[in-house]
């Protein structure tokens, strides 16, 4: 998949479908497991299946592929859909952490990771709501 100039997308160079849900059920496994991730894991629910698969809609489009997220929601807002919970820079930092760690761990390309980064953590900073 192209992005119709030639230039392979985000989404494939993370694996498509199959490495996008490698990397959240990473990331979500890493939260989960991560003390250093508390404070994060405990905005979510004991069951982490619904937000796993918002994840993944959500960065399915992002990365540039089939835009899930929207096609279910109507939308884009996510920061309607994280303004009940305290994000301030600790918290944004536990978030990267994990992601980063996942794209470690499913394999994605340091090249990719580094492309990846810097908008990674502008949404995670936009998101913020404290300091």
């Amino acid at each position: 998949m192209s992005d119709g100039g030639g230039q392979v997308l985000p989404y494939e160079l993370v694996g498509g479908e199959g490495g996008l849900r490698r990397i959240v059920d990473r990331f979500y496994a890493i939260m989960d497991q991560n003390a250093e991730a508390a404070s994060i894991r405990a905005m979510h629910g004991a069951d982490l299946g619904p937000i796993r698969e918002k994840l993944f809609e959500f960065l399915s489009g992002w990365l540039g592929g089939p835009p899930l997220y929207s096609q279910r929601t109507g939308s884009i807002c996510i920061t309607e859909a994280h303004r009940p919970f305290a994000i301030g820079a600790a918290e944004r930092d536990q978030w990267m952490a994990c992601m980063r760690q996942a794209l470690v761990d499913c394999g994605v390309s340091p090249e990719v990771r580094a492309m990846l980064d810097e908008p990674l953590f502008r949404i995670c900073d936009f998101l913020r709501n404290r300091d």
